[in-house]
């Protein structure tokens, strides 16, 4: 791998911003040593490095303003002035942008009429979006930042995006300048037919206007592919020199936009929302700009209001638990500013090449891509405590939230970054499944569809079992669990649930070595028994759940369960060999499949299967991968991004991982969809198959914890 070399004073700072980490406790886990190696190699390692380059590559989308399942706008384009924006559904959510150099108007953001700016570059860091542009004699950047830090719940919670923009000349002159922007009111709305009112407000020395629906049925509507329409969307404009803000309607952009005559507040309300479309809008007059770059900024803002429906019980963002208001969150948001904005740089810059280190160059900038669509597929909520739960939505699936299947691919994520966001989600699972309402010996799949989470949906309900995943589910929560209990030396969430997860690992000893023909979380390639990937899942989640009786002093169970684990897995090896690879079914000679539940004996450092399987694994995988990446199983030819990274991360050798990895950077690159990064595609062109926008693509992070120090290393930040 190529490195650069910073100047002294960067290398300095590498080392002083490792050295911070040295006295965070780290008590009672084996990761302890290990975190105090990392840190001391961090300042070894990152001192020479200068901060890992930003994503520039062309992508399938970019992450504009990504907080939650209802607010993500992202650009579908690769220029930022050629189309509106989205949601990410695809629905246009418009945010629009201007420049206005010497009386001629440019646009750089969003679709429409008129001349534009030349976009000479897009950058992407995991907290930000930078677009670089020119014409009429300026420089614009352009800049979203979403300071999102997973150690952070406040802030992983803030429903806050700032925008910046710096203007500078380029050709020796001063030129009078203008920038304008506007937000839709499609950001607050289902769809263009609903109603909206508008209104401003000053907020400190802030113009705060905002936009929403005059029904504001909260919580109401269900589903997958819907937008929410409760709750204001909020453009917050600071004080700075002369700016004016104002509510108009489309028809009085162009006036408003050029200062050409004076335009009042639109009063014309209720109206619908396609109706001379409601805008919040902003001017900033920079007035003469020459070689000095000069700055104005705005904040992007959503107030839901209540965010979740938990079992009846509306719950707030976990940021209103001590009954903070929107008025009182913006104060603080404009207040943080410099500070957060140093913040993200640096943690961008360390993950980055943490990233890059782990994995090559290829899987940093898909992991950089995957980090705010993950978080922006989740909402962190307060229950009536104050307890932390976080919600994801099934994206373009089918709407449920808090799915087990989609938390377990999601989980190295969390895992790394800050394992209480994990135990924010398993929490609502846990609490359900001990309910009297299930009545099933295996794990839920769901408790409902966002953003009601009132009990579950999918396949039977609560009323049978049918097309159910209960072998799939138990082993994700027992591995999630287990390795929760790895990174934090301890099994102290186990324990609350004991009963529970003894009960999930009775069903699994019982039916996870050859399963009946059920559903796993592959459900889009229908049932299948004798699944020997599913086998893999069961024999390691009763491993886990050993470990977890280790961990809690249950000695005899926990020798019982390891001993069981170890015979289930010498008898997998013989049940599914097929030559120089293991099949698909324990029943179908010639078939194959990814064997990515194999990671979690090899990150967790169990040792139930022999690194020849792996080794040979992986050379079956490499002669069978495609142009843009591994098949799934030898029935299709389309792929899951989430499970090839798993798969890669079985390697031992950087130069394995990199050869299974390199197609899915190609396919980022290549895909002729332009959705929010599919996890669900054809490996031979690289076309989406279906879903967009899903949390899953946080288990590229997986590699990570392979890297014991790395791993180490960045939970313990979030360690209380």
């Amino acid at each position: 791998m190529a490195r650069s070399f910073c100047p002294a004073g960067e290398r300095s700072g590498a080392r002083q911003l490792s050295a911070v980490h040295l006295d965070r406790p780290v008590a009672r886990s084996p990761f302890a040593a290990v975190r105090a190696l990392a840190c001391l190699l961090a300042a070894s390692a990152a001192a020479p490095l200068c901060a890992q380059a930003p994503v520039t590559v062309r992508t399938p989308a970019t992450p504009l303003v990504a907080h939650d399942p209802y607010f993500s706008l992202w650009s579908l384009t690769d220029r930022l002035n050629d189309a509106p924006t989205r949601h990410w559904t695809g629905s246009e959510q418009q945010i629009s942008g201007w420049v206005r150099v010497d009386g001629k108007a440019l646009r750089f953001m969003g679709g429409g009429r008129g001349d534009t700016m030349t976009q000479l570059s897009r950058a992407l860091t995991p907290t930000r979006t930078s677009y670089e542009f020119e014409g009429g004699g300026v420089h614009l950047t352009a800049t979203f930042l979403s300071p999102a830090l997973p150690d952070d719940l406040d802030l992983v919670s803030r429903p806050v995006t700032y925008l910046s923009w710096t203007v500078r000349a380029t050709d020796g002159r001063a030129h009078a300048v203008q920038v304008y922007v506007d937000a839709s009111a499609q950001l607050a709305v289902n769809d263009d037919q609903q109603q909206v009112v508008w209104g401003s407000s000053r907020v400190g020395d802030m113009a705060v206007l905002r936009v929403g629906t005059t029904s504001q049925q909260v919580l109401q509507k269900v589903g997958d592919n819907v937008r929410i329409d409760w709750g204001w969307a909020q453009l917050a404009v600071p004080q700075q020199p002369g700016t004016t803000s104002a509510t108009i309607g489309e028809g009085e952009r162009v006036a408003f936009r050029d200062g050409t005559a004076p335009v009042p507040d639109d009063l014309a309300m209720p109206r619908l929302a396609h109706q001379n479309r409601p805008l919040l809008a902003a001017r900033f007059d920079l007035g003469n700009v020459g070689a000095a770059p000069v700055t104005r900024r705005a904040m992007l803002a959503y107030d839901d209001i209540d965010s979740i429906e938990y079992f009846k019980r509306r719950l707030p963002a976990y940021w209103r638990r001590d009954g903070m208001t929107m008025a009182q969150l913006l104060e603080r948001a404009e207040r943080d500013e410099p500070a957060l904005r140093a913040r993200a740089a640096a943690f961008d810059r360390e993950l980055t090449a943490d990233l890059e280190r782990a994995g090559g160059r290829a899987y940093a900038e898909l992991a950089v891509l995957a980090y705010r669509q993950t978080l922006a597929a989740h909402k962190l909520v307060a229950d009536i405590d104050g307890t932390p739960l976080y919600f994801s939505k099934e994206n373009f699936s089918n709407g449920c939230i808090a799915t087990v299947d989609i938390t377990y691919p999601t989980s190295p994520f969390y895992l790394l970054l800050n394992p209480r966001l994990l135990e924010a989600q398993l929490r609502p699972i846990l609490d359900y499944a001990t309910m009297p309402r299930w009545r099933f010996p295996f794990a839920p799949h769901d408790i409902g569809t966002y953003p009601q989470a009132n009990g579950q949906v999918y396949g039977g309900g609560e009323r049978s079992e049918d097309d159910q995943m209960p072998v799939e589910e138990s082993g994700n929560m027992l591995l999630m669990i287990g390795a929760l209990a790895k990174v934090q030396g301890n099994a102290d969430f186990a324990q609350r649930y004991w009963p529970l997860l003894t009960k999930w690992a009775e069903f699994l000893r019982d039916k996870g070595l050859d399963p009946e023909n059920q559903l796993s979380t592959d459900d889009f390639a229908g049932h299948l028994a004798h699944n020997t990937n599913l086998s893999i899942k069961a024999i390691s989640a009763l491993d886990a759940y050993a470990e977890l009786a280790r961990l809690l002093g249950k000695k005899q169970e926990a020798t019982r369960y390891r001993t069981t684990a170890r015979q289930m897995a010498a008898r997998w090896q013989v049940m599914a060999a097929d030559g120089d690879h293991t099949r698909l079914a324990f029943d179908q000679p010639g078939t194959w499949s990814q064997k990515y539940n194999l990671v979690w004996d090899k990150v967790l450092g169990r040792g139930l299967f022999p690194a020849s399987l792996r080794r040979s694994e992986l050379a079956f995988y490499q002669r069978h991968q495609g142009k843009y990446g591994l098949p799934l199983d030898s029935r299709k030819t389309y792929t899951k991004l989430d499970w090839i990274t798993w798969s890669a991360t079985l390697a031992d050798d950087r130069a394995t991982f990199a050869a299974l990895v390199a197609p899915l950077h190609r396919y980022m690159q290549e895909t002729p969809t332009r959705v929010p990064l599919s996890d669900w595609y054809e490996t031979t062109d690289g076309a989406q198959v279906g879903f967009q926008a899903r949390a899953v693509v946080g288990g590229v992070y997986i590699k990570m914890l392979d890297d014991p120090a790395l791993w180490g290393k960045w939970a313990a930040r979030a360690a209380k």
